[in-house]
C-alpha cells in the first residue's frame, strides 16, 4: 500500500508539481491550503508524512507545528518545512518546532525524494 503524504501550501501550483512528483513515485497526496484547515485535514487524512510551508494564511507554519505536536493523532508525524523564507534565519526555529527536515523552495526533487524516503523509514 502506498504511503499517504499531506502538502499543506497556499501555492496551487507548488501544491500541483509536489503532487505529480509524489504521484509519479507512488505516493497519495492530500492537502491543505492555509493553517486554519490544516490540523483538521491531517486528522481526518491521518497522513504518513507532511509537507509544509511556512508562509500559510490564518498563521503560519510554526502555528500549525505547534498544533500538530499538541495533537495525539499527529504528534509523532513526520514533517518536512519547504519553504522560501531565509534558511538561517528559520531553520533551526522549524527543527526546534518539530520539523524533521528543512528543504529550501524551489525544492531539488531528488532531494525532496531522499528525505521523504528517508523519514518514511525511520518513522
Amino acid at each position: 500500500m502506498s504511503k499517504k503524504i499531506m502538502i499543506i501550501d497556499d501555492d496551487p501550483d507548488m501544491r500541483l508539481g509536489l503532487h505529480i512528483r509524489l504521484k509519479a513515485n507512488n505516493f497519495q497526496t492530500v492537502f491543505a491550503a492555509d493553517a486554519l484547515s490544516a490540523v483538521s485535514e491531517a486528522r481526518k487524512h491521518q497522513p504518513d508524512l507532511i509537507i509544509l510551508d511556512l508562509g500559510l494564511p490564518a498563521g503560519d507554519g510554526f502555528v500549525v507545528m505547534e498544533r500538530f505536536r499538541a495533537n495525539v493523532y499527529l504528534a509523532a508525524t513526520p514533517v518536512i518545512v519547504v519553504s522560501a523564507r531565509d534558511r538561517v534565519a528559520n531553520e533551526q526555529r522549524a527543527i526546534k518546532a518539530g520539523a524533521r527536515a528543512f528543504l529550501q523552495k524551489p525544492v531539488d526533487n531528488d532531494q525532496l525524494l531522499a528525505t521523504i524516503n528517508q523519514l518514511l523509514e525511520t518513522a
